[in-house]
């Protein structure tokens, strides 16, 4: 649905940084779908295409919602602080911590190496993280919501009824896909806890 107001999703998320005194990011264009984020390190919001040149409500909700993290990243959001410290350790976690069990479990059932189960253990725990984060990322991303309703109301980039409605939808449609990946993860979890322990029971 397009906006009345006529900016795009760039327009709106330069202004919205500038309302907070924000002079140190920039907005970037980057190709492909869906690949809209805020990276930290080189302080840039980079929107998809379709979302950067985008004058509908999905593409200004989406551009708020990235700049929400930019204000995170300004204001010292502890949440945000948390997950980019914990991303090393996931990205470890995801990569090693299946294999570790997977190698511990097979040394145990071969020949009863009790050093295996301390292997699958660790790997469970390495693969714990990925879940962790999962976790933490659920208040960032929630907050960032806020953060862009608030903005785009106040701002007068989506008038009230349904333009500030259809702005709310999606962006709630957007927290449930965090959500959802949080309890898959948690499935993940769970599954590799059970191989882990309930295999080594019926050892």
């Amino acid at each position: 649905m397009p906006v009345r107001v006529g900016l795009s999703g760039a327009d709106v998320a330069r202004k919205i940084l500038a309302t907070n005194n924000i002079s140190d990011v920039c907005v970037e264009s980057t190709p492909g779908e869906l690949s809209d984020h805020y990276d930290p390190r080189d302080k840039v919001v980079r929107l998809s295409e379709d979302i950067y040149h985008g004058r509908s409500i999905s593409a200004l909700g989406i551009a708020a919602h990235e700049v929400g993290h930019a204000i995170q990243d300004n204001k010292g959001y502890l949440p945000m602080r948390i997950r980019s410290g914990l991303f090393p350790a996931v990205m470890l976690g995801q990569m090693l911590g299946p294999w570790l069990m997977i190698i511990g479990i097979m040394l145990r059932s071969a020949s009863g190496f009790g050093f295996g189960d301390q292997i699958a253990i660790v790997g469970l725990v390495f693969y714990a993280s990925v879940f962790l984060f999962q976790l933490v990322t659920l208040p960032v991303e929630i907050n960032a919501s806020q953060r862009a309703v608030k903005a785009l109301a106040s701002g007068g980039y989506l008038l009230e009824g349904e333009e500030i409605s259809g702005g709310k939808k999606v962006l709630t449609a957007a927290a449930f896909t965090y959500i959802a990946a949080a309890l898959y993860s948690l499935l993940e979890l769970a599954y590799w806890a059970w191989r882990v322990f309930g295999s080594r029971q019926r050892d």
